[in-house]
This record gives C-alpha cells, structure tokens and sequence, in this order.
C-alpha cells in the first residue's frame, strides 16, 4: 500500500516527534479550533456515556435483581449482555464506519445507546432489560473504536498525542465517578433512573456529532460472512471462558468453536486490502508490539481487579465501603498519568514510556501480592495501587497513540477495533485466570497468586514494548 509522505513518518514505532521530520511538525490536519472543540465534546461525550453506564450498572445489580424478581446469577445477564455485544461487534462497526463514514456511524451509535437507555428504564422484566442492554452494547461498539479513530482526523497530528491523553482522562474519570454517581441515584431513586439519566446527555453529544469531522468512506464492500464470524467466535470465546470452570466439557466445546471461526476467519480474509479482523495491520512491527502489549496489561488489571477486593475484604477483614475507598486510588492515578503522559510522548519515545508504565504497574501489583500488611492497610494498599494506577495511565495514552499512527490514516476504524478488541480479550483473560484459581486453589492462595500472575503480565507486557524500538521503522 503506497502511502503519503507524513504517513510513512507515523509509522515510526516510537512516534518520536524529534525523528519524524518537518512535515509531522508542520502538519495542517485536523479541524478548525471552533469546530475541533464541538467535536471533541462529542467524542469526549460519547465515551463518558458508554463507560459511566457500564460502571453504574454494576452497582445497581442488588437494586435490579430484587425489583424485577430475578436471582442474582440471571441478573449478571445484565452486564455479560452489554460486554458480549460489545466484543462481538467492535471489529464489524469499525468496518462499516469505513465504509459508510466514521462520523455517520459514531453519531447512530450514540442514537442506538441513547434509545436503548430509554427502553432500560422502561423495561418491565429482566428479559426486556438484558435484550435494551444488547442493543446498548450495539450502540457502545460503535462509539469506542471510532471515537479513537475520529480523534486522528479532529486534531493535526502534533496535538494527537494530547488529545488521546485527554481522552484516557476522561474514561478514567468517568470509571472512577461511576460507583459513587450510581449509588447517589439509587439513593434518591429507583433502578431505571440510571439508565433515563442517559437520555439528555445522549441528546446534548447527538446535537455535538454534527460538528464531527467527515472523512472520505472507503469503497470496500461489507462482508456479512466474515462479520457472521466474528461475531460467533467472540461470543464463543467469552462464553466458553465463563462456562469453562464449572463446566469443562461445555465450555472446551465453545472454546473449540471460537478456535474453529477464528481460523475460518482468518483465511477468508488473509488476501483482502482492508480485512474486518486487521491481519494488515499487525503486519505492522510497531503496531503488532502494541496490540500484545494491550492485552497483557489489561490482563493484568482485570486480575488485579477481582483479586484485590476478595484481599482487602477476606484478609484483611475491611468493610465494603473501606474496600471502594482504597480502590479508588487506582483510576485517580490514571488521570494524573494520562495527561502527563501525554506531554511525555512528544519527547521520549513511546516504546520507554509504555515500558516504564508496565514496570510501575507490575511493581504496585508485586507489591499488593508480597507485601507483609498487618494492622491498618489504608496507607500501603492506598500506595500501591496508586503506584499501579499511575503505571497503567503511564503505559496506555503513549500505547494508544503508537497503535493509532501506526496505521493509514484510512485504516484508523480498523486500529481503534483493534485497541478495543485488545483490551476485551485482555480483561476476558484475567477474568479467565482468578476464575480458574478461585476454582481450584484455597481462596487466600488464589488471590496472591492471581496478583503475582497480574503482575508478570504487566512485565511482560513492559519487556514487550521494549521490543518497539526508536529506530524501527515499519510500513504497512
């Protein structure tokens, strides 16, 4: 594929700014400051509404279950729908996105999720509430990949590494705000209010999409098979990984299957110009290091995630409450990190910056797993996931910006699926390990363990971007 000369200058797996020449420093994309602030409010918007939904979903599960009638484990549906919606159509809205226009496609996401709410809070039954929730995670997987892709044509491309810095920011704030916003509503209202708050902030960040910017859509055609599986080998993959510790014979059977589509997937699309799963793209050194990078620190915070609250709660003897409390430390230092990496990146190259972000990340959870805490354990868990949260932060905006300038700018659909899809199967995988030790290990056993593991992924993932050196140059 030919490209333009400041694409060839992206694909430095650093994104060194120093080494990409004049035209990257004198680059005039992007979109007029007025309309670039509308936009950004959109994507900034949408993004806050997917995540804050997710987050305060979690908190209304007792609320739910016992209004509607429904046992707890049918009430997980509630989350497992929204998440295997997500998954299962990441990569297919970013196609269309290309192919029907990136901004076009975002805007009916926001639309789908903003409509979807409405028929959450108007669900009578849970049956009703899990399918809103299917159709919210439609909307979700369309907005998450092309936010990040919008971003590269919102802002000229010496900003871009500020304006993911701020989008990281935002989803960090919007992850730590949602626990508290969603016990606030249930403490002044019902269940469905959660979901009819959605309703005018989704019509405010509608009203921003028409300042979106409009890039070209790609005369590629939309291949239904290949959409039909991926779609099966997601849904399998997560299903299979949720059955298979307590059933081994039913989840090793979706598991094959997920396996079976994958491979039937791959070879469909190995000779296309633009395939729906991105083989042209992790053809692509810089970025193919990027991608591994993602799932093993994400695999690493969603063990982390589920071992830490059964450490401080079992172990350590802390309320619930004291248990939010002292998580809270973690998306607080990503919001410091984000930014701040942010203005790292346009001066160290971003292969150090994600391998010190993994290192931190490893160190906190090493230290959560090693660490002797008697008596009070406010002040060293509250240090050391502080200490994770800041590496997690420090490690994602400068990944994120490598995986997105290490693509065509006509392929950035395809790069924001993928770094959505990386940092599911991530979260799916950590999920999976505590899933398998709680199964077969002693609960205390478990849980130092799954952060010991937490933290070797996030090693691995800080040698692995080491692998990124400044000096390689890749094209796709």
């Amino acid at each position: 594929m030919l490209l333009s000369p400041p694409l060839r200058a992206s694909q430095s797996s650093s994104i060194d700014p120093r080494s990409a020449g004049p035209d990257a420093a004198n680059d005039a994309d992007g979109l007029p400051l007025r309309q670039r602030i509308a936009a950004i409010a959109a994507i900034l918007g949408a993004g806050t509404l997917v995540v804050l939904d997710g987050a305060i979903a979690n908190v209304a599960l007792p609320s739910i279950s016992r209004q509607l009638h429904a046992t707890p484990a049918d009430a997980v549906w509630i989350i497992t729908a929204y998440q295997l919606a997500v998954v299962m159509f990441l990569l297919p809205a970013s196609a269309i996105g290309a192919r029907l226009g990136y901004h076009r496609v975002f805007a009916g996401g926001v639309a789908l999720f903003t409509a979807a709410s409405v028929l959450c809070a108007l669900s009578p039954s849970l049956p009703w509430l899990v399918a809103a929730r299917c159709l919210q995670g439609l909307g979700a997987a369309a907005v998450m990949p092309l936010g990040l892709a919008l971003l590269r044509f919102t802002y000229p491309r010496r900003l871009l590494a500020r304006a993911i810095g701020w989008n990281a920011l935002t989803i960090a704030g919007a992850t730590a705000a949602g626990p508290s916003v969603g016990a606030f509503i249930l403490s002044t209202s019902s269940w469905p209010w959660l979901f009819a708050v959605n309703l005018p902030i989704g019509i405010l960040v509608l009203a921003a999409c028409a300042k979106l910017p409009r890039p070209a859509p790609s005369q590629d055609r939309i291949d239904l098979w290949s959409i039909a599986l991926n779609a099966i080998m997601f849904a399998s993959f997560v299903l299979g990984s949720d059955r298979l510790p307590s059933n081994l014979l039913h989840g090793g059977a979706l598991l094959g299957l997920s396996i079976a589509c994958m491979l039937l997937l791959v070879r469909r699309e190995m000779t296309k110009k633009a395939p729906l799963v991105p083989l042209d793209l992790l053809r692509v050194h810089s970025f193919r290091i990027s991608v591994i990078a993602s799932v093993c620190c994400f695999t690493g915070q969603m063990a982390s995630y589920v071992a830490l609250p059964f450490y401080i709660q079992h172990e350590l003897g802390q309320s619930t409450a004291t248990t939010g409390l002292l998580l809270t430390p973690w998306p607080l230092a990503v919001m410091l990190a984000a930014p701040l990496s942010a203005r790292l990146a346009q001066r160290v190259p971003t292969a150090w910056l994600c391998a010190a972000g993994g290192a931190f990340l490893a160190t906190g959870l090493a230290l959560c797993a090693l660490w002797p805490i008697h008596g009070n354990p406010a002040l060293p868990i509250a240090v050391f996931t502080s200490l994770a949260g800041f590496g997690f932060g420090l490690f994602q905006t400068p990944n994120n910006q490598n995986m997105l300038l290490s693509a065509p700018k006509e392929r950035s659909g395809a790069a924001g699926g993928a770094q959505g899809t990386a940092r599911l199967t991530g979260l799916t995988l950590g999920s999976l390990a505590m899933s398998l030790m709680f199964g077969l290990l002693p609960s205390h056993s478990a849980v130092h363990l799954g952060l010991a593991m937490a933290a070797l992924a996030a090693m691995v993932g800080s040698v692995v971007s080491l692998l990124r050196s400044p000096g390689r140059t890749a094209a796709v």
